[in-house]
């Protein structure tokens, strides 16, 4: 990995970094250039994950100097007493019971391997427009075009269970854009977005004094492209 991770608030006890889509939090088979080693490398010191974000997720994520402060952070996250906010750029608006709803609380099972977990997704629609796409033929020359409804839309974690907002976004009608898995494929083609548009766009934590802070930053420039402009 050529590029430095960057490192948005750092203590005696964590760093917050924004992490590139693309960067596996975690090294496993298949899998070069972890964020768990790659940071490590640029720091020269070890770092403890306390909590993840999916590879194709950008933004804002602690990991801990030191065992210890691993094993405070573990539980405070545990304990939401650290908020965290997501930034997804949708095709579609929310819909509950067929009805479009500004904000809510998504409430529904997420499965991971034979467990179905309970999951809570809150959200409040920032804003939403029409974009239009066109889609090229290559063999025929033909152009397709396409006008779909958008949303961003902001997300806070009731819980924090693999793929949970993916998921439920999906299920209200307003998969996030470039979101192959749980998303819409036929529309991203459309879209020609190959990154996933979700951003960990927000953390506020609590500080040794009593007080919190909190970090913030934009999303990256290719959240542009499918953004209303005005």
């Amino acid at each position: 990995m050529k590029e430095k991770i960057p490192i948005e608030y750092e203590d005696d006890e964590i760093l917050v970094i924004n992490k590139p889509a693309g960067l596996a939090v975690q090294g496993g088979e298949g899998v070069a250039h972890p964020m768990d080693e790659e940071l490590p490398k640029q720091l020269g010191y070890k770092i403890h994950l306390v909590h993840r974000l999916d590879k194709e997720t950008c933004g804002l994520m602690v990991v801990a100097k030191n065992p210890e402060a691993a094993s405070k952070w573990i539980k405070l996250i545990a304990g939401k007493l650290v908020t965290k906010e997501y930034t997804a750029v949708c095709f579609g608006a929310p819909k509950i019971n067929g009805k479009f709803q500004k904000s809510g609380r998504i409430q529904s099972n997420v499965t991971k391997g034979e467990r179905e977990l309970p999951a809570e997704t809150n959200f409040l629609v920032e804003d939403t427009w029409e974009r239009g796409f066109e889609k090229t033929n290559v063999e025929t020359g033909e152009t397709k075009k396409e006008i779909f409804q958008m949303s961003k839309i902001n997300l806070k974690l009731g819980t924090g269970r693999m793929h949970q907002i993916r998921i439920h976004l999906a299920s209200v009608g307003s998969p996030i854009v470039g979101d192959d898995r749980h998303g819409d494929f036929k529309k991203n083609k459309f879209a020609k977005q190959k990154r996933l548009l979700l951003c960990s766009r927000r953390l506020t934590i609590p500080l040794i004094d009593g007080t919190s802070k909190t970090i913030e930053i934009d999303t990256p420039d290719y959240f542009l492209k499918n953004e209303k402009c005005d």
